[in-house]
């Protein structure tokens, strides 16, 4: 109780009076002194919190406006907050850029979602062409004899048809499997290789949609949010989503191999072990994770 109502005091009077005496004092309400202070993630951020909190309903919109209706937003911040833009150049600049980051996260977790419930589909000649794209790509010098084969079990899926392990992140996990193959084919050979160790080996493509499910997870509990919104001065696109699970894909295998877990009967431990300790690098303001090989 004694929470719930210093809570409600300090969101309630505490605050507004805080803002209107630093107003009084520096002549600019809270989202100009946010851009004075804070860059990168942490202006984004903080000003996403100013706009979803505060009592004007314009600024409240503002955080779940249309990419297409930024421009028009920002001017009716700026009339609601009586802001000149002759007298503060660059804060339409810098709105503008903060909320095509925040609409632009919002989008891409909705793109995100759209791929990962369309199911793989073994009628679908573009699955299929996915599928074997990505076999051509981890093992250029060995054909698959057949579409339904053992084979596939070398580059680390369950059965003899690989469709069925997609079930959880459908089309999404192949998609990132295919990226990192081919935009990063040398690593992805050496962690295929890796991941047949004798003794600390792991199933790759098994492996690589699970970290589809972490990548996702961490998307749509926003704790991508401060890495995006440094790693991306614009609008995120799914490409950075993929980039950040190319991320993962790498981080992961060195994990794996410096914890030499005693056997892959422990996988959920230590995957949640590599789990906790990304989240634990995503709360940084400053953070951004991009692969360096």
């Amino acid at each position: 109780m004694f929470i719930s109502l210093w809570e409600f005091f300090y969101g309630h009077f505490f605050r507004y009076w805080m803002k209107w005496l630093l107003r009084q004092m520096t002549g600019k309400c809270e989202l100009q002194r946010i851009f004075d202070a804070y860059v990168g993630a942490q202006r984004t951020k903080r000003i996403e919190h100013s706009l979803s909190h505060s009592k004007n309903k314009v600024l409240r919109a503002a955080t779940v406006v249309e990419e297409s209706e930024v421009d028009k937003c920002v001017d009716d911040i700026m009339r609601e907050k009586s802001i000149s833009a002759e007298k503060d150049s660059s804060f339409r600049g810098c709105m503008k850029a903060c909320l095509l980051q925040i609409s632009g996260y919002r989008q891409l977790y909705q793109d995100v979602e759209n791929v990962r419930k369309k199911p793989y589909d073994a009628d679908n000649l573009q699955h299929e062409k996915l599928l074997l794209q990505l076999w051509k790509l981890l093992m250029p010098t060995q054909k698959l004899q057949s579409r339904i084969s053992k084979q596939w079990a070398d580059i680390g899926f369950q059965g003899d048809d690989p469709k069925t392990d997609f079930r959880g992140m459908g089309i999404l996990g192949l998609l990132n499997l295919v990226y990192f193959s081919e935009n990063y084919t040398k690593e992805a050979h050496q962690i295929l290789s890796r991941s047949n160790h004798p003794q600390f080996g792991y199933s790759y493509a098994i492996v690589g949609i699970n970290l589809t499910e972490m990548a996702y997870g961490l998307l749509k509990s926003d704790a991508l949010k401060s890495h995006l919104y440094n790693f991306v001065p614009g609008v995120p696109t799914l490409e950075h989503f993929h980039q950040f699970y190319c991320y993962l894909v790498y981080e992961f295998d060195k994990f794996w191999f410096e914890e030499k877990p005693e056997s892959i009967m422990l996988f959920n431990v230590y995957r949640e072990k590599f789990h906790e300790k990304i989240k634990g690098l995503l709360q940084d303001y400053n953070v951004s994770l991009t692969l360096k090989t």
